[in-house]
Parts: C-alpha cells; sequence; structure tokens
C-alpha cells in the first residue's frame, strides 16, 4: 500500500509505502505516528500515489493546468522506455566516432591495475601484508602504479601522524 502524506512542521509531501508505526518527514525529520499523519491518497498503485503527488505539488506552483496536460507516469515511463537513444547512436549523431571513445575511455592513464587513490594503495599493503618492510610496501605500492618516492613519504607522514607504527624495520597501522 502507498499514502501520499503531508508534514504539519514543513508542509512536505511525500510517498510513503507500506505501514510502519511512525514516520519521518525526510525534509526536516519531524516524527509522528502513521496515524496521525495527515493521509491524501492511500492505494495499492504506486504510479497513482506519484501521479497525486505530483498533482499537488504542480497545484502549490501554480502549474495545475500545465500538469493536467502531461500523460501519467506509467504513460511517460512507457513512452521513454521505447525511445530512448543508445549512447553509440547518440555520439555519432554529435560527429563523434563512438569506437574511437570506447578506445579512449580503455586506456587508463594510471595503468590497469591501480586501483584506488595513492594513500589508499600503500593503506591497502600494510593491510594486505603481514607485517611488511619499506621495501615491501614499495613493491606492493609500484605493481599498482604508485611510485617508490610516494610510498616512502606516505609512510612517514603516516607514522607521524600514528595511523602507523614502525618498530625494526616493519610497518603495522594502528
Amino acid at each position: 500500500m502507498y499514502a501520499v502524506v503531508g508534514c504539519s512542521e514543513c508542509s512536505n509531501l511525500w510517498i510513503l509505502e507500506g505501514r510502519s508505526e511512525t514516520s519521518q518527514c525526510p525534509r526536516c525529520g519531524a516524527r509522528k505516528a502513521y496515524e496521525k499523519r495527515k493521509k491524501f491518497v492511500e492505494t495499492d498503485d504506486a504510479a497513482h500515489a506519484r501521479d497525486v503527488r505530483a498533482s499537488m505539488l504542480a497545484n502549490r506552483q501554480g502549474e495545475g493546468e500545465a500538469f493536467a496536460k502531461l500523460d501519467s507516469f506509467a504513460q511517460l515511463e512507457a513512452d521513454v522506455a521505447d525511445g530512448v537513444v543508445d549512447e553509440t547512436e547518440y555520439l555519432e549523431e554529435a560527429g563523434l566516432d563512438a569506437d574511437e571513445i570506447e578506445a579512449a575511455g580503455d586506456r587508463d592513464p594510471r595503468g590497469p591495475t591501480r586501483s584506488g587513490s595513492k594513500q589508499e594503495i600503500v593503506t591497502g599493503a600494510l593491510e594486505a601484508l603481514e607485517g611488511p618492510t619499506e621495501d615491501e610496501i614499495v613493491a606492493y605500492a609500484g605493481e599498482r602504479g604508485v611510485s617508490a618516492e610516494y610510498v616512502k613519504k606516505a609512510l612517514e607522514k603516516l607514522t607521524r601522524r600514528g595511523v602507523v607504527s614502525e618498530s625494526r624495520g616493519r610497518y603495522r597501522l594502528l
């Protein structure tokens, strides 16, 4: 069941699905019992609830007549599902070569094995390796496209901040 409800604090309108004991306004956070909420319509059809809410919002803004000329949400969704232009057609109509764009997207300037930021890769090394040395962390990060210079600076900063500890040449996250 769907209900179009309103908030007595800020006049927000939204749709509730189901029937919980309380509900909270998504705009102002006011919480009320479901029974005490103003329900403008209760229906089993989600599309009908969306239409009612949209109509109420349009009327508030003085656009009720313009809204009345539009089809229902269900009809608009059906129209869009059939009439969507696919990505390749869109690019070619814009005068671009879709194959060339796809090939450019496959070329990652950071290299194919890097995932995450440089700092995430360094901390990932500390998590993945057991008591790693600086050289082991440099090797791990190097395989993922991070320079040895960056790794050494990052380890120094993380140690200074107390995020990482170093003992006898071995590092670990705290």
